[in-house]
């Protein structure tokens, strides 16, 4: 089994190794970088991959190299790997996961041309296994490369292959979209307990409802009829809704996945 290379092992990065290791990967042939000597002390203790301080070092032999840092540093490590990466003949595959990184931009701070380029936009439900992995191949990944990857990614979550001109969209929908769950949830427990409840009750109430009602959602279904179906005539659930709809409640929603959109651009 060939070597992976994990750049910046955050949260993200960790998330990743976790699956990977759970997939059935050998710890050993997974290296690991992190800037902190107690972190990377961490991932090797818990996961059992190797720890790498140097970027170079870690990607030495790898046949994929996941990029798990902030959109930023994305060009200035490739420019610090770039040596290795051509070493390897143009045969390693570089995944960024940073938001707003385009392929173009990722390939053209690569020292030689033809090296195969991935873009990924995943979200933090990585972290439990539930992810959401939005992929984009570059021109120069082979047909064995991408089935390769895409295995790699669903250690992770649900793996999607999308054209690389929606991605923006994408970033603006699952790639951020947890947190407009949480902010929802958020209010969900200030309401509670304006009504009365106990904080503790009221985010036990909140939460077990999202993860619920996202249970429902799973295989497809439709929300416009999940929601219809409990929203009796003249009940208490259509009381509610009608609050939301009043409020600009689904205009909030199309104005700020816009902005995500075009900030995702900007990125890139």
């Amino acid at each position: 089994m060939e070597n992976i290379a994990v750049i910046g092992a955050g949260n993200i990065g960790e998330a990743l190794i976790a699956g990977l290791v759970e997939s059935g990967v050998e710890p050993r042939r997974i290296t690991a970088t992190n800037r902190s000597q107690e972190r990377s002390a961490y991932l090797a203790e818990k996961y059992g991959v190797a720890v790498e301080q140097d970027n170079r070092a870690a990607v030495g032999d790898a046949a994929c190299v996941f990029l798990c840092v902030k959109p930023g540093q994305i060009a200035p490590v490739l420019e610090e790997i770039g040596g290795e990466l051509d070493a390897s003949d143009g045969t390693a595959v570089v995944i960024s996961m940073a938001a707003g990184v385009s392929l173009a931009s990722m390939e053209e701070a690569l020292p030689s041309a033809g090296m195969p380029v991935v873009r990924v936009m995943p979200n933090t439900p990585m972290l439990v296994g539930k992810g959401v992995l939005a992929v984009s191949f570059g021109r120069f990944v082979d047909d064995e490369q991408r089935g390769h990857i895409r295995g790699l990614l669903a250690a992770a979550g649900h793996v999607v292959e999308v054209e690389e001109q929606k991605m923006d969209a994408v970033t603006a929908l699952s790639g951020s979209g947890p947190a407009y769950f949480f902010l929802l949830t958020e209010a969900l427990v200030d309401a509670g307990v304006a009504l009365g409840l106990p904080r503790d009750l009221a985010q036990t109430l909140a939460g077990a409802t999202a993860a619920g009602a996202g249970a429902m959602l799973e295989g497809g279904a439709d929300p416009a009829q999940l929601r219809a179906s409990v929203s009796s005539p003249a009940g208490t659930t259509v009381a509610a809704l009608r609050e939301f709809e009043e409020s600009g409640l689904r205009g909030a929603v199309f104005r700020a996945t816009d902005a995500c959109a075009k900030r995702s651009a900007e990125l890139g």
